[in-house]
């Protein structure tokens, strides 16, 4: 079995963006390019056969023509391509990225120009024209909406009950890394699937995209924090609460993953939350969380002890330099050494070269506002401030957020506020998405059914309806 490294841990976004040994990247992906004054949306297309990767790109902004991508080189996880200009190659654009399990990003490069790109997989025809779909009617209003905070502006769908004048509503809140409005994970759209059932049983439900992601534009998720996310759920809170259609007195927020940070710290601002769902939120520091994760995630890859301890030994020298400020280029060279012992795959004359890059991109991500913030974030001092109800979900074989972890300190964090209306549930057999796993692990996700695990649904439903109706 082919040794997992510290690459592992040095491109682990806490939820869901880890890296793996995919083989290919066959298929159908969109995303944005952005530069420090715009952003681009662009439909990629990969396709693997014996002579070779071939790839194709559309920039729907610009023009519908689809161009050829050249020099397509991928060295799990390293992806680089280029789209080469017919008319000036000094307008070639170069693309260098990471792929994850449920994403690509990188950097982009074109004359002058440089900035970042990130792409999710596509499940539709890129060639299919929207006209051509037929819609099906929905039980409930649909209602693209918008919202800002400073000059972040959000972009986002609100979904109301048909009948009825003053609505409850559940504001949903993503999971770390930049995430569109339905947290579409590798097909899975989580987000979409809870709001359809939520409005369904009477409930309105806000979702939106990220900053600087989908339709929203804004400061990129990775130059922000956890508390710069909270502020705009505060500003979405403020939305509602000014709509004629929506109850303000049974407002409610819904946070998945980092998610289920941020809701505390709203609640814990905003006294007037009517509840709280924690979807898989973590009750410990970060720094804790990503060191447990990253054991859990090695042992069931069955990686040796010994690589483990290595593993989680440089891991530890990592995050404590991080969180006193010292200087992570020092530990460059034991990067550089620890991902070409363990590279199988790069020709030996690339070895070098592609370790230095990997190297230099997780120090680049380790250097970020969000990962500084993130590590010495202890969400135990948000949910003991918390009185209004609180249902906290965990997944019995979540390795990202272990249950075993984490389900003590947050029933002793509402504990000790004196909360009398708190309910933390496990679903046994759950994962991280909370889809019915067989080992829990990241790489199942893209493999498993799109559908959550039993009773899911209707557990979280149950429990809301319980609290508005009161």
């Amino acid at each position: 079995m082919k040794k997992t490294t510290l690459l592992f841990l040095l491109f682990v976004s806490l939820f869901t963006n880890f890296v793996f040994s995919q083989t290919k990247i066959d298929g159908n992906w969109t995303g944005l390019i952005k530069l420090p004054v715009m952003s681009m949306k662009m439909n990629i297309t990969f396709s693997t056969t014996d002579t070779g990767i071939s790839g194709t790109i559309q920039v729907p902004e610009q023009t519908n023509e689809i161009f050829n991508l050249s020099d397509i080189q991928f060295n799990t996880p390293s992806l680089k391509f280029t789209f080469k200009n017919s008319k000036d190659s000094k307008f070639d654009a170069f693309f260098d990225g990471i792929v994850y399990a449920d994403s690509i990003s990188g950097s982009f490069k074109q004359s002058i120009y440089k900035g970042t790109f990130i792409l999710t997989p596509l499940t539709e025809d890129l060639t299919k024209n929207p006209k051509d779909s037929v819609k099906t009617e929905l039980p409930y209003i649909e209602e693209e909406i918008s919202f800002t905070n400073g000059d972040n502006y959000f972009s986002g769908t609100l979904t109301i009950p048909k009948s009825g004048t003053m609505h409850p509503a559940v504001i949903m809140i993503t999971g770390s890394g930049a995430q569109n409005r339905n947290e579409d994970i590798m097909g899975f759209k989580i987000f979409g699937i809870i709001a359809d059932y939520l409005t369904r049983r009477g409930i309105a439900v806000l979702r939106y995209d990220d900053r600087n992601f989908g339709k929203s534009k804004g400061t990129d998720v990775s130059m922000s924090t956890t508390a710069d996310f909270a502020f705009d759920v505060i500003e979405a809170f403020k939305f509602l609460k000014n709509r004629k259609d929506i109850d303000g007195k049974k407002i409610g927020l819904f946070g998945h993953s980092e998610g289920g940070i941020v809701a505390p710290i709203v609640a814990s601002i905003k006294k007037d939350v009517a509840f709280i769902v924690l979807m898989a939120g973590t009750s410990v520091r970060g720094c804790d969380i990503i060191r447990e994760q990253t054991k859990l995630i090695l042992k069931s890859y069955n990686t040796s002890d010994t690589d483990i301890n290595k593993t989680m030994s440089l891991q530890g020298r990592l995050i404590d330099s991080v969180m006193s400020g010292g200087d992570l280029k020092a530990l460059r060279e034991e990067l550089i050494k620890d991902y070409i012992e363990n590279d199988n795959e790069t020709p030996d004359s690339l070895k070098q070269k592609t370790a230095e890059d990997k190297a230099d991109a997780g120090i680049f991500q380790l250097t970020t506002p969000w990962i500084k913030y993130f590590l010495k974030l202890n969400p135990q001092e948000y949910l003991e401030k918390i009185t209004c109800p609180v249902l906290a979900l965990f997944g019995g074989l979540d390795l990202q957020v272990p249950v075993q972890q984490n389900e003590k300190p947050m029933k002793d964090a509402l504990t000790k506020v004196g909360n009398k209306d708190f309910t933390i549930y496990t679903f046994s057999k759950a994962n991280h998405l909370f889809q019915t796993a067989n080992t829990g692990s990241p790489a199942e996700y893209g493999t498993l059914e799109k559908k959550f695990t039993e009773g899911f649904l209707e557990y979280i439903g149950d429990w809301i309806v319980k609290r508005i109706s009161n």
